[in-house]
């Protein structure tokens, strides 16, 4: 996974344009074809140089879709997903981690690039544990992001 499809020498996700986005638009592929862009914090691994690390609630629609394709398309975004006119777009793969060393090892990438944010997130889960809330399980999401910018995928022609 942590080779280009170009057949490029992965470089350090540290040193990707995208290392510095706060928020980058996740995009996944249903089974149609249909995207799915969801805005996520994308921080690059500590342990894989080359690699991404996305954190997420497990069972959520994108680790179901990465479940059946491993193609991701991403770009810099707002809070909301909102994509800059003319942001470039750059394509990957991606894969779900569930063990326990992978999850903490993608908590470590995005509390370290994150800081107090990521940390409040745990502390808004430990405070709901204490008053009967159960956490949800959480999982990493490994991205290989290409070091070339892509034309976006066109929306999939209309079914019926």
């Amino acid at each position: 996974m942590d080779e280009p499809k170009n057949g490029a020498t992965p470089g350090r996700a540290a040193d990707h344009p995208l290392a510095s986005a706060k928020y980058v638009a996740l995009t996944t592929y249903r089974r149609t074809g249909a995207r799915v862009p969801t805005p996520v914090w994308f921080a690059p691994s500590l342990d894989e140089p080359a690699l991404f690390t996305v954190i997420t609630v497990d069972e959520t629609g994108k680790t179901k879709r990465l479940a059946h394709t491993e193609a991701v398309e991403v770009q810099a975004c707002d809070m909301r997903g909102r994509v800059a006119s003319g942001a470039p777009s750059y394509g990957g793969t991606a894969r779900v981690v569930r063990d326990a060393a992978g999850v903490a090892s993608v908590r470590r990438a995005v509390v370290a690039k994150y800081g107090f944010l990521a940390r409040f997130s745990d502390l808004t889960d430990t405070i709901g544990s204490k008053v009967g809330l159960k956490r949800a399980a959480r999982a990493g999401i490994l991205v290989s992001v290409e070091p070339t910018p892509v034309e976006p995928r066109p929306a999939p022609a209309p079914e019926g």
